[in-house]
């Protein structure tokens, strides 16, 4: 009987692997994220270490949920798809009632009590593109035909994107929208239909941008950011102030003055000009350099999926990495109307950390799982070759 035990991986390829990059970037923004809140947290009456501890807190509960993730048998998991769906849609729909959703600054986006809450569209992100990526390789042979493969597929991403924009929550809804569109797309959906959607999603955001008063001021005051800089485009000002004050090498850890109450929401979706003001150009580039890597090794790493349901799955746990880093980061340097979006992996905010560990927990399943089928399958292939 042949021996059909698995070859033990050699260590420089281990280190070498897609997601072990991934890893490594993630741990790095984190100790950056963890730095930088501390120097944040310098100036605040609760205490230095009043950021710093939820963040370890949030760290701590992101790397149980991606051990967890990461020992899931996600083709069983696929049985229970549409009910993961809907359990987290129904999340979606308490959040709205009033008196069950924590309405904080304006949205009511939290379930939870007293001071402990979590933001249910960061979780409901993950289960929309797990249901899609279920639901496209359960009808792969249909896809051409415009019901299977574009109408009932963009209802379900519409489903999730719409509940959480009557949060309201602009910047997530968009997150959703985006990354379903590009999961559906990768699944080889008509581009007659993708970009009339894409067109008729854009309307439909600057309608409800115009109806709605507090979003409508922003748009508007984006427009003329020097004569708004007092009221509309104050944070975006104070967070451009912050990138020019930096320069090249920055004015020093704990030394930046926009962290002193200048720049509000310093340590959450404007963390990023504080890493700008304190460390300089050098380390912005840094940053993008690295979420650019993270990008690069995921698609590198979809190279070896073994069906269209791991592929989109993992597409879209990388696309919900990487395209809120860049909407954070185009948002925070003036390049698109500032959005309440955190920055992976850095920005303060237990929810945020959460999703990650369980992004980045699906990523090792994967990479556990292709890696051992492709040696599997070398292996079988090399006994073939020597019969």
């Amino acid at each position: 009987m042949a021996d059909e035990r698995i070859p033990a991986v050699p260590r420089v390829r281990l280190l070498a692997n897609p997601v072990a990059i991934i890893v490594v970037c993630a741990v790095a923004l984190t100790i950056l994220g963890l730095t930088i809140l501390y120097s944040a947290s310098g100036v605040l009456k609760e205490g230095a270490y009043h950021y710093l501890s939820k963040q370890l807190l949030g760290i701590g509960l992101g790397i149980l949920l991606c051990l967890v993730a990461s020992r899931l048998d996600l083709d069983y998991l696929r049985r229970y798809a549409w009910w993961i769906a809907g359990a987290l849609a129904f999340l979606l729909l308490l959040v709205l009632v009033p008196g069950i959703g924590m309405k904080v600054g304006g949205g009511r986006r939290w379930l939870g009590y007293g001071s402990v809450r979590l933001q249910i569209s960061e979780f409901a992100k993950v289960g929309m593109v797990f249901c899609l990526a279920h639901y496209l390789a359960l009808n792969q042979t249909r896809l051409a035909n415009w019901k299977f493969g574009y109408l009932y597929p963009i209802g379900i991403i519409g489903v999730f994107a719409a509940l959480i924009m009557k949060e309201p929550d602009f910047g997530a809804a968009a997150l959703t929208l985006g990354v379903g569109v590009v999961v559906l797309f990768l699944a080889g959906a008509k581009w007659r239909y993708i970009l009339p959607t894409i067109l008729l999603a854009g309307l439909g955001f600057t309608v409800a941008v115009m109806h709605d008063p507090v979003h409508r001021r922003r748009f508007t005051a984006f427009l003329d950011v020097e004569n708004n800089k007092s009221d509309g485009t104050y944070q975006l000002y104070q967070s451009l102030a912050a990138f020019a004050a930096g320069g090249t090498d920055g004015v020093g850890l704990g030394q930046g003055r926009q962290q002193n109450y200048f720049l509000p929401e310093a340590q959450n979706d404007f963390i990023f000009p504080v890493i700008g003001e304190e460390l300089g150009l050098k380390y912005t580039l840094a940053v993008v350099a690295v979420f650019g890597a993270m990008f690069l090794a995921g698609v590198i790493h979809l190279r070896r999926a073994p069906n269209l349901f791991q592929f989109l799955l993992v597409a879209g746990c990388i696309f919900l990495i990487c395209l809120q880093a860049l909407i954070n980061l185009f948002s925070v340097t003036g390049l698109i109307p500032p959005k309440g979006m955190s920055l992976p992996f850095i920005s303060a905010g237990i929810s945020n950390l959460l999703l990650m560990g369980i992004l980045l927990g699906i990523l090792l399943n994967t990479q556990r799982r292709w890696g051992r089928a492709g040696i599997r399958e070398r292996g079988r292939s090399m006994r073939e070759v020597m019969a």
